[in-house]
């Protein structure tokens, strides 16, 4: 697993490269059946993993400032922020439309920046009925 850990983080680190990023680090998930190894659940994504803009990194390094990122950290920070730690008993602050909007759009960036690619957003409004259109498209082009 090691062995493949290593293989996929330098293929994410050569990609996030060539788009302008640093893929500072990541989880992967991994399970077994049959023997066999499989990779399961997401990679790359901002829920697993943080991204730092190449541009500007040195000298932020160098001054000792916070990194310009792409991830769920910012997130996490306004969690903390408002009280929540994760604890047993605590519930999760409402979060104002405005800050649900800052989150959609840095997940976006991040999207634009890894794949080249303009983020269209769908104007359906049935959320149940636009999951399905996508999971059979899916399938009928893994056929």
């Amino acid at each position: 697993m090691e062995r493949y850990a290593l293989a996929l983080f330098q293929r994410g680190s050569e990609m996030a490269a060539a788009r302008g990023l640093i893929l500072v680090d990541t989880k992967y998930e991994f399970g077994k059946k049959d023997g066999e190894i499989y990779l399961i659940d997401e990679i790359h994504t901002p829920d697993s993993s943080r991204y730092f803009y190449a541009e500007g990194y040195e000298e932020r390094f160098a001054k000792g400032e916070p990194q310009r990122q792409l991830s769920k950290e910012f997130v996490r920070e306004w969690l903390m922020e408002h009280g929540f730690q994760g604890k047993a008993g605590q519930q999760v602050p409402e979060m104002t439309d405005e800050f649900v909007n800052s989150v959609s759009d840095r997940y976006i960036e991040l999207y634009e920046h890894i794949t080249g690619e303009k983020f269209a957003k769908d104007s359906s409004e049935d959320i149940l009925e636009r999951i399905e259109h996508n999971v059979k498209n899916l399938l009928a082009r893994l056929r």
